[in-house]
């Protein structure tokens, strides 16, 4: 953060509710949308707005939010998955509904896409639906950072199973998987985790407010590839994963390392100053 605040030409996609965009804390933000219903009304209050505007505020926010703000500089689009009143308010959203996000934004341009909400029971269709969509992410060069749940559970999905796909754990200060905290065998070998106890976001009536769980980490992670991308624009999705992830290519554990953002930007800087 100290190096670079993002570049505008860099597009990050946000699969997620409805964006406050009027929240103070994004007042300089560059948020894009092609839906009204991407973005949220300025005194909305529900689950899926804060949730949305909380992330969004861990990526964009201005410094002096309260939020963290690790890449302001960059191009933010907002992409709700819950387009119809009922499904904004129930806040769960459906396996096509991300399917359908997921193309969209890589359409768009998005080179990284932050991925954090539940989903309901899918069937094997609506899997292989979302299992396309990240087949059109990865051959298109984009990378999918996601929240690996916060169920508690042990085992894996369609998502974090991707090989475009970079499993976020939320980690206590301890160092460990915070409790309920989703692990397993993929997350294990192809994710990260980051510590987001005591984390603060953007929050709703233009307020900050705590911010934690897989979602938080995911963010975090989605933060620090922007500004990664945005000084090393020619990294591949497999390159950025590999580094990201500490550049462990063999992992055995349901529990994936914790995340040094550093050691990821040098690894990929000492590679390209050889080519």
């Amino acid at each position: 953060m100290g190096r670079s605040t993002g570049a505008a030409t860099l597009r990050v996609g946000l699969v997620d509710g409805p964006v406050i965009v009027d929240h103070p804390g994004l007042g300089h933000a560059q948020i894009k949308w092609s839906c009204p219903r991407d973005v949220a009304e300025r005194d909305a209050d529900d689950v899926a707005a804060e949730h949305a505007t909380a992330t969004a505020g861990v990526l964009v926010a201005q410094c002096t939010s309260g939020a963290l703000g690790i890449c302001p500089g960059i191009t933010l689009i907002s992409r709700s998955v819950f387009r119809s009143p009922a499904a904004r308010s129930a806040g769960t959203a459906t396996w096509l509904d991300l399917a359908d996000a997921l193309v969209e934004l890589t359409d768009a341009g998005a080179r990284i896409i932050n991925l954090s909400l539940s989903l309901t029971m899918g069937t094997p269709k609506e899997h292989r639906a979302v299992q396309d969509a990240l087949d059109h992410v990865a051959t298109h060069g984009a990378t999918v950072v996601a929240a690996a749940g916060n169920e508690g559970a042990v085992g894996s999905t369609v998502v974090t199973r991707h090989w475009s796909v970079l499993p976020a754990v939320a980690y206590n200060l301890r160092g460990r998987p915070a409790q309920g905290s989703n692990i397993g065998r993929s997350i294990g070998q192809r994710g990260v985790g980051v510590v987001a106890d005591g984390l603060m976001s953007l929050g709703a009536h233009g307020r900050i407010r705590p911010f934690g769980g897989t979602s938080a980490a995911a963010a975090v992670v989605t933060g620090a590839a922007a500004l990664i991308l945005s000084e090393l624009p020619r990294t591949r999705p497999d390159e950025l994963i590999f580094a990201m992830k500490g550049a462990l290519s063999h992992r055995i554990s349901v529990v994936p390392p914790l995340f040094n953002a550093w050691r990821a930007f040098e690894t990929l800087y000492t590679a390209r100053s050889w080519q």
